[in-house]
């Protein structure tokens, strides 16, 4: 796998190397760095790592993407200088000038801060593993602990296509698919869009998308999941983010909790973005239900794990200092570009 990841690293940055125009250019960034790019399905590929060697193959990846957007900027920077200075050669009286500019796209903030979560935890060795959105209430409900008639179905209504069938409404099914796969141990981050019948205001929306963590191994303990929130926090926040645990109510762990981290505006004294109070909470976890691991085929005597979910727009919008859901969605120029 090393040596796959070396190859298409070399391989990149001599089509870098060769490019002579910019779209020839966004060519190799699509076929790399895509949603279906080489580089992009070696991340998929993690599950054929071993375990232990999952955290520095991860690394090596995250290097390989660093040099290779490296490439691609300073190529890109080039060939836009050259292409300047061959057109005002070109254009002895230069009517043009200013021009429209060329209004080249880039990345929506949703994806900015997915892929910057992704970098995280692949560096920690976990894989990311996507899940269907259109799934049974078998695996959104039952196998997550929530049985017919459970007030969590009331708190999470959704959208139905039948009696069995529904729109999920977190990423948690995708855990359920993957604990009864029975390949241990797990270490999986599970993004992806979600539904739920909520009305659409600054901080809601019938549609959004979660991040959802899974470990699933030999002696893990809460202190585990602290850790590793803990590490997570520091890396998306700031070197000096502090993380809180407060007891809560999941119905797939047990023990459960919100997780807060210390106000990155103020450090914690108190300001307008935290609401005075120094903390903003950011997701909720827990330790995985011993009914969750036996429904799923996992012996909880032998095994057990910790559970974590994110909203991704909670994360862009503190990450980006957004007050709006809605702006998210509303494709304004003016307010993407931004980004």
């Amino acid at each position: 796998m090393k040596e796959k990841l070396q190859a298409i690293k070399e391989e990149a940055l001599a089509q870098i190397a060769e490019a002579e125009m910019l779209d020839k250019l966004n060519d190799v960034r699509v076929n790399f760095l895509g949603k279906k790019g080489k580089l992009t399905a070696v991340l998929k590929s993690m599950k054929e790592v071993a375990p232990e060697e999952r955290p520095a193959f991860g690394q090596l990846v995250n290097e390989a993407r660093v040099q290779i957007e490296a490439a691609l900027e300073e190529t890109k920077k080039n060939l836009e200088a050259k292409a300047l200075e061959r057109q005002l050669k070109e254009e002895v009286i230069d009517v043009t000038l200013p021009a429209k500019k060329n209004n080249v796209g880039h990345r929506h903030p949703n994806t900015i801060a997915l892929e910057e979560v992704e970098r995280i935890f692949v560096g920690m060795g976990y894989e990311v593993v996507e899940g269907p959105e259109v799934e049974y209430d078998l695996y959104n409900f039952e196998k997550l602990n929530i049985p017919a008639n459970h007030p969590a179905k009331d708190e999470q209504d959704t959208f139905y296509i039948n009696k069995e069938i529904v729109l999920r409404t977190q990423t948690s099914p995708v855990q359920a698919r993957v604990m009864e796969q029975g390949k241990l141990p797990i270490r999986m981050i599970a993004p992806g869009r979600v539904f739920r019948s909520d009305e659409v205001d600054a901080t809601h929306s019938p549609s959004f998308h979660q991040i959802e963590g899974l470990v699933v191994d030999r002696n893990i303990t809460f202190a585990d999941l602290k850790g590793t929130l803990e590490q997570f926090a520091k890396e998306l926040f700031g070197e000096n983010t502090k993380t809180k645990f407060r007891p809560h109510h999941f119905p797939f762990t047990e023990p459960s909790a919100e997780v807060d981290v210390s106000c990155f505006k103020c450090g914690g004294k108190g300001c307008r973005f935290c609401k005075g109070s120094g903390w903003i909470e950011i997701l909720g976890c827990g330790m995985v239900h011993p009914h969750v691991l036996e429904m799923c085929g996992i012996d909880p005597e032998e095994y057990t794990g910790f559970a974590f979910g994110v909203g991704l727009e909670r994360i862009a919008l503190l990450k980006y200092e957004i007050d709006d859901m809605r702006l998210l969605y509303e494709n304004d120029a003016r307010f993407l570009k931004q980004f």
